[in-house]
């Protein structure tokens, strides 16, 4: 009887229902059409552009071009345009530091002391992007004329200009950038800071931490994915730009970006011009990788 009333009394265990497997192809079908833009507009015509810069340097236009794997075009390239390497590099540099110093303050107001103004404030940041790149480079180059507000003023308060003008000057050159990247670099930071939670700020005041410190210490490293991101997106347009140099600038503040679009399309130089173009994406490329290494940040990655 105890058996039996043992055996009466235990209850029926509910069937184990069973996980139905995980479609692992479906990550690979998320990334496909973004794989194949890639590979359609990036990795296509990078392998054609190197494939031009190994042209005969003696061909032309009209008789076409023959390949004989010059390598030698990059030498060539190399040696004559370094200035204008080097001046690309340095004027994105300095446009980056510009905004950074710049655009951090303003990201900071916005995320954390914006309240209610939050949203109008940043589509003022924005706002510039709904005018053409070139429209906003000829109105700087009206801003800054001999006759404009900004020498104007520079002048009634006695400011010392160079040849006593600010337009085709390298100021002018690097003022262009600064106003046509800098969304670059506040959006990223905005993105940054808009997540830092304002109690560990408090928390650093309670442990007598000054200003500064809550600032090194705690605002700065929270906020290091979206100055790599900022800096990144700055650095690498100013770079390989030629639109500012060309309209607010001389020869003389030329980048490498204009001898590009000079190369190919008013000489028809289309193997040093390739080779020039390779050689300024290999170049970015290595400094970036360089700086996101040194960064020591994996959340931008």
């Amino acid at each position: 009887m105890s058996a039996l009333g043992h055996v009466g009394s235990t209850t029926p265990t509910k069937p184990v229902k069973l996980e139905k497997p995980r479609k692992k192809w479906l990550p690979y079908l998320l990334l496909l059409p973004g794989g194949l833009w890639l590979i359609v507009f990036f990795a296509i015509p990078a392998v054609q552009l190197f494939a031009t810069s190994l042209y005969d340097p003696e061909g032309s236009l009209e008789e076409g071009y023959a390949m004989t794997w010059a390598f030698g075009n990059y030498a060539d390239a190399v040696q004559e345009y370094l200035p204008h390497f080097g001046r690309s590099i340095g004027y994105a540099a300095l446009t980056t530091v510009i905004c950074l110093v710049i655009g951090y303050p303003l990201a900071y107001a916005i995320a954390l002391k914006g309240g209610r103004w939050k949203s109008l404030l940043l589509i003022c940041v924005i706002a510039p992007f709904f005018t053409s790149f070139l429209i906003r480079t000829l109105a700087w180059k009206v801003i800054l004329s001999d006759g404009g507000p900004v020498v104007s003023a520079l002048t009634a308060l006695h400011v010392p200009l160079p040849d006593g003008r600010l337009l085709a000057t390298t100021p002018a050159v690097i003022a262009g950038l600064v106003y046509n990247f800098l969304p670059f670099m506040v959006l990223p930071l905005y993105a940054s800071l808009e997540k830092l939670d304002p109690r560990l700020i408090e928390a650093a005041g309670d442990l007598y931490a000054r200003p500064v410190s809550r600032f090194t210490r705690v605002v700065l490293p929270l906020s290091m994915p979206g100055v790599v991101a900022g800096t990144l997106l700055t650095f690498i347009p100013a770079a390989g730009d030629y639109i500012n140099a060309q309209l607010l600038g001389t020869n003389r503040q030329y980048m490498i970006g204009n001898v590009i679009q000079s190369k190919f399309l008013r000489v028809g130089d289309y193997p040093a011009a390739a080779a020039l173009s390779f050689t300024l994406m290999a170049a970015i490329l290595v400094l970036v990788f360089v700086y996101v290494r040194r960064a020591g940040t994996d959340e931008v990655l």
